[in-house]
């Protein structure tokens, strides 16, 4: 499955240092991993967010990557406002083991933002 995840600049840096292999863990008080099912929502949240965020460089960046359909079979799909804006909560816990169920690398398909 093709799945995508709008950053900002710090996480762009440590998905770059992983060798666009990992995510970053998440940080203290976010419990919850949010990759997304289409581009158009990424670039939304990257637009309206990202680009909002001294300490992304007024930058948003949407990645794309492929995830393994059997692990990402046993979360639930939840639709947060249109229809299209479609997104897995993954538990922070589960990150590491979402991140080896990365088939092939992490993609920055697209920048937002100052440059």
């Amino acid at each position: 499955m093709t799945l995508y995840r709008p950053v900002g600049e710090q996480e762009r840096i440590l998905i770059e240092e992983s060798g666009y292999t990992a995510f970053p863990p998440r940080l203290p008080g976010q419990p919850i991993f949010y990759p997304v099912l289409n581009e158009q929502y990424a670039t939304e949240i990257a637009g309206r967010w990202n680009t909002k965020d001294i300490n992304s460089g007024f930058k948003g960046y949407v990645t794309r990557f492929q995830i393994d359909d059997h692990f990402i079979g046993k979360y639930e799909v939840r639709t947060v406002g249109r229809a299209y804006h479609q997104e897995y909560w993954i538990p922070a816990e589960d990150l590491e083991a979402f991140n080896r169920h990365i088939v092939g690398t992490i993609e920055v398909i697209k920048t937002i933002g100052e440059t």
